[in-house]
This record gives C-alpha cells, structure tokens and sequence, in this order.
C-alpha cells in the first residue's frame, strides 16, 4: 500500500544500476558518436560483443577500485568528479594497450583522442544525473523505529551513517514505563495511537524493531504493527537492518544467543574453496616477496638514513585457534618505542619515522608478511592479527572477540579496507564487528571485493 507512489531502492539495487548504467552510457556515447562521425574505431567498439564486453568488464572493477559504487561517494557531486575522471582515464588506458582484447588501433590517432573524450563526456553525463536526479530526496527511505528512547540516538547513528538514502523520521518508545516527554532535536516521536495515520501519511520504507525486550511491546502497539504489516509495510529487526546496510555484525545488541547471529559461512569448511585459496595465497606470496626482493635494496638504503636501526621487525601475534606466531614487517618506528609498555598506534603517532610513515601509507611495510603466509601462519585476507597483550586486554571487555581466531589472520581483511586503523578500544569493537561479518559471508566474491578495495587504499594512500 504505501511504496507503490514512491521509487526505493536497496543498496544492493542501486549499486547495480550505476554498473548497469556506467556500461550503458558509454557503449551507446561511443556508438553513436561513432556512427555520426564514421570513426571506425568507436563503431568497432560497440559492435563487437567481445570489444564492448571487456571494455564493461574493465570499467567495472576500475571503477570499483576507484570507489565510483560507494555509495556515499556516488552521492557527492564532487567526489563522484575525481573518481570519475579517474576511472575513465584508467579504464581507456587499459582497454588500448590490451590488443587481443580491444579493437585494432586506428592509423587516425585523433579517433583514440575522441574515444577518451567521448567515454569521459558520457560517464560524467550519466553521474551528474544521479547525483541531481536519483540521489535527491524523492528517493529518501523514511523509516520509523521502534525502540528504547535511551537508545534512539545511537541506533540511528548506526544504520543513517552507512546509507545517505536511509532515514529514519520517527521513533516509537518500547518501554512505556518510562516518561516520553524528553525528546530529541533529530528524529519526531510517535505515540502508539499515531502509528498508523503517520505511516499512510509519509509512505514508509520500512518498521524496524530495536527493543531487546519483546515483553516490552504491549499489545496496543503488537496489534498496530500487525495491521500495518497486513497493509503491506515491511517490518524487520535491527540487527538485521543493522547488517545488511553496515556489513558489520552489531555484537553490542548481541545477548547470550549469539548462536543465531553466527551461522559461520560454509567456506570456513569448505575444503575445495580452502584449496582454491591456499592455490591463490601461494601464487600471490611468490609475486609479492619478488616485488619485495626487488624493493628491499632501496628500502635499506633509506633506512639507513631515515629510519636508523634495524631493516626487519618482528612481533608476537595471535593467529587461528589462538596459537601465537611472529609476525615479519619492514620497521617504521623508532628502535625500542615500547620501553614504557604495549600501547595502540595512532595516526600522528610519534613513534613512527618519517619514511616509516610512508611504508605504512603505502603498505609496503606489510611486504615481508608474504613469508607467514608461505608458512602457513596468516592468510591473504582475514582478521589482522592482534597482539596477545591487547587481546587479553579486549577479550575481557567485549564478548565474542576471540571468536575472530577461527580462521586464519590475514595480511588485508573486512576491517582495514573499511575502517581506520583502531587506535582504542572502541575502534576494535567496530573492527570486531567487521571480521565476524567477514567470517559469516566468506565467499570467493567477497575476497575479490576485499583485494580490489585494499588496491583503493594503496593507490590514495590510506594505509596507517
């Protein structure tokens, strides 16, 4: 009854129409500015299957890597510029100096000039219309919550920071008991009577319930969400909403059935993904200690000058199971920078060298950890290794964190292309929240969307 008069779309939905459209903009630009122009370069393009296939498939996982499918970044005018202008650049550049996959260069080099331009143009085009058009309010969710009103801030922050379209307009009090005079600036609250003339009135996405406590819901406001439910509004539980627009696993609302939230991914078990990967792990190790062989005589160099000291660092890590290993890194901070005891890193630490601050940006500093991963000691992708002092220390606060020690730390993981370096314990209580999504939806998928995001983070240099 009350989404037909207005357009919604998933997350999941949009992402795929900005890839669909991305494709659809360009092959059609190219293709009739190709025909107008009898540029045979730009027709052969287009109506070749195998020529426009591998120009979508380029422009898709470039475009990943250049963040043009986050979301909030899609919904910004002026981000969206630069990533696009990026991704254009970059896609054209791999598509001409890969032959066997691409059309025959043209003797008129003018027409490769006018391919750029007119793949730009296009993608420009089509991204200016989403950000004015299909990213303005017409296509808010409105959301109402129905929750504690102690927790009504909180909960908001959570799911509207991961979603620009996802708002949540009102809240309903689940604990009656408790006085509904104090109010809050941001969000209206309803009254149970209210509930259901507020959600004919402003077309609701969706009903979530938050309250822990089901005794909490009397059955006023039981028989309202059923008849609401009954009209066709769609009701679902937070920490369902919560991980589906968040890809985190919202352990704080977590209680002692965590059973339910923790259904491990089949691929934990599954002995042919764990050969593919170990296939994978090996192959990728080899090529990253070359790449690190060829790098360590300038980086020893370097260091002697800017770091002072030791080439090699190793430190004791916990790894699957719980079982401690010695993790290897090139050394960016200063020679015995723990004197006074075990403390987090933090951005601006001081601890860190000037140069060792440029290996940790670029991930280079990671390199040698190539060598655990041969031995057997880390994977690819994964958890990031903790040090056992600080995972007693987190253990003891938050539950479930050692549940992360079922499968192997990685070398780049969920947490790090999604989250700041933690530098308390409330920043390993989000990057928990990250690993164990990580574990639950383990899938070849979602190790490739790792890898191309960790290549995001190494080319606009966000390593910590």
């Amino acid at each position: 009854m009350n989404n037909k008069n207005k357009i919604h779309f998933e997350v999941s939905e949009r992402k795929v129409l900005l890839r669909i459209f991305d494709v659809v903009f360009v092959l059609v630009a190219l293709h009739l500015v190709g025909f107008f122009l009898n540029l045979e370069y730009l027709k052969g393009t287009t109506s070749h299957l195998y020529y426009a296939m591998a120009l979508a498939v380029y422009l898709n996982i470039i475009g990943t890597v250049f963040e043009m499918y986050n979301l909030q970044i899609a919904s910004n005018q002026y981000q969206i510029l630069k990533s696009t202008i990026l991704t254009a650049s970059v896609t054209v550049l791999a598509y001409l100096l890969t032959p066997i996959l691409s059309a025959q260069l043209p003797n008129n080099r003018l027409q490769i000039l006018l391919f750029y331009v007119t793949f730009l143009i296009a993608l420009l085009a089509w991204r200016i219309f989403y950000v004015k058009f299909l990213a303005s309010n017409r296509f808010l969710q409105n959301v109402v919550l129905v929750c504690d009103r102690d927790q009504v801030e909180e909960l908001i922050l959570g799911l509207e920071s991961s979603d620009p379209h996802y708002r949540i307009i009102a809240y309903v009090n689940s604990e009656p008991a408790k006085s509904d005079t104090i109010g809050y600036h941001f969000v209206q609250h309803l009254k149970v009577d209210d509930l259901l003339p507020f959600a004919k009135e402003n077309k609701l996405f969706e009903i979530v319930i938050a309250t822990q406590k089901t005794e909490d819901i009397t059955v006023e406001l039981y028989q309202k969400l059923l008849h609401l439910l009954e009209l066709g509004t769609t009701i679902r539980e937070y920490t369902q909403v919560y991980e589906h627009k968040t890809h985190r696993i919202p352990v704080q609302y977590i209680t002692r059935d965590f059973y339910k939230f923790f259904p491990f991914n089949r691929s934990n078990s599954n002995q042919l993904y764990l050969l593919n990967v170990k296939i994978m792990e090996t192959f990728i190790s080899i090529i990253g200690l070359l790449f690190g062989a060829v790098l360590v005589p300038f980086i020893a160099l370097v260091n002697a000058f800017g770091n002072r000291g030791k080439l090699f660092y190793t430190q004791e890590r916990v790894g699957k199971n719980g079982a401690l290993f010695h993790i290897l890194k090139f050394r960016t901070m200063v020679e015995n920078a723990e004197n006074e005891g075990a403390v987090f890193s933090t951005p601006n630490d001081s601890r860190v060298t000037p140069f060792g601050k440029f290996l940790r940006k670029t991930r280079i500093d990671e390199i040698p950890q190539f060598i655990n991963i041969l031995k057997g000691e880390m994977a690819v992708i994964g958890p990031r290794p903790e040090r056992p002092f600080f995972v007693k220390e987190i253990a003891e606060i938050m539950p479930f964190y050692e549940t992360r020690h079922v499968i192997k730390p990685g070398l780049t993981g969920w947490a790090q292309v999604n989250y700041s370096y933690g530098e308390s314990i409330e920043d390993s209580l989000i990057k928990l929240q990250y690993d164990l999504y990580y574990i639950k939806h383990r899938s070849v998928f979602l190790d490739l969307n790792i890898a191309i995001k960790t290549i995001s983070t190494v080319l606009f240099y966000r390593g910590q």
